[in-house]
């Protein structure tokens, strides 16, 4: 792993001439297309890239771009590949890797997710306060590379406290903001309508099938991490409908502008203040 690791930041450092990322950003379903709205500095596909994985889900176009953000740079990569593709967890926790080991400072995950809470509603953008793993995986597991971080790495603040400050005075600017507790199941299955009772019993509001493996990384690398789920569905049990991932893009191109709008704002007011 640390051999892939090093790969593949030599390879980047040298595609970027050597020039500081100070941010990133993972791009779930609901912010395809958001790179396209800058000039790049650079940009490449995930395929000419060592060790990254093009993800084959619709809506992650696998292109990775750095892009200036109040006056610093930042790694926008376009989609991920997930843990459901059938991939080692380590493989899918690759490029977080490499993001800490290139420098950054800050990361941003974003995802597409089932609502629980009774007052979310498709659309609605949520800043994922905390996370309950449901899928028995854990990236950490195995021999720990002390070079990476520490063998227990505490999970109390995951997701940075200041970061959430942040982000909900740039929510209020453009929309009422909403915080919650994202739960990580597998997939590719939607999850049960028991599934989803019970995830509701031990405090998630949202269920989804990625980010949480990334958080882990980010954290265990010292890294500040903030979260945000796009509300694409109501989750089984609560939604009337059958689940599909055609409704998940639909919602997601219907809240695109939104969500692209503000992730502009936070990634402006990170590098200029962190």
């Amino acid at each position: 792993m640390y051999k892939k690791i090093n790969e593949t930041s030599k390879f980047i450092n040298k595609f970027i001439n050597n020039e500081s990322i100070h941010s990133a950003i993972i791009l779930g379903s609901g912010m395809s297309g958001f790179d396209d709205n800058f000039k790049p500095e650079f940009s490449i596909d995930y395929s000419e890239i060592p060790n990254f994985i093009k993800p084959s889900v619709e809506g992650h176009s696998g292109k990775l771009s750095i892009i200036e953000f109040g006056g610093k740079l930042t790694a926008v990569l376009s989609g991920r590949a997930h843990y459901y593709e059938g991939y080692d967890i380590s493989e899918i926790v690759l490029p977080t890797r490499v993001l800490a080991h290139l420098g950054i400072k800050t990361l941003i995950l974003t995802n597409a997710a089932g609502g629980i809470a009774e007052n979310y509603l498709p659309g609605d953008i949520i800043n994922i306060k905390d996370h309950i793993n449901l899928t028995g995986n854990n990236p950490l597991i195995g021999k720990n590379i002390d070079e990476l971080g520490p063998r227990f790495p505490d999970m109390t603040n995951t997701y940075d406290e200041n970061l959430r400050d942040l982000a909900k005075d740039t929510a209020n600017e453009l929309f009422e903001y909403k915080d919650g507790v994202y739960a990580w199941f597998t997939g590719p299955t939607y999850e049960t309508p028991s599934e989803v009772k019970f995830a509701k019993s031990i405090g998630a509001d949202l269920v989804g099938m990625s980010t949480v493996p990334e958080a882990i990384v980010a954290r265990h690398s010292g890294i500040k991490v903030s979260a945000f789920s796009l509300v694409t569905n109501l989750a089984a049990g609560i939604s009337k409908e059958p689940l599909s991932h055609d409704e998940v893009i639909e919602t997601a191109n219907i809240a695109k502008n939104k969500l692209q709008s503000f992730m502009e704002q936070f990634l402006i007011k990170i590098n200029l203040t962190n």
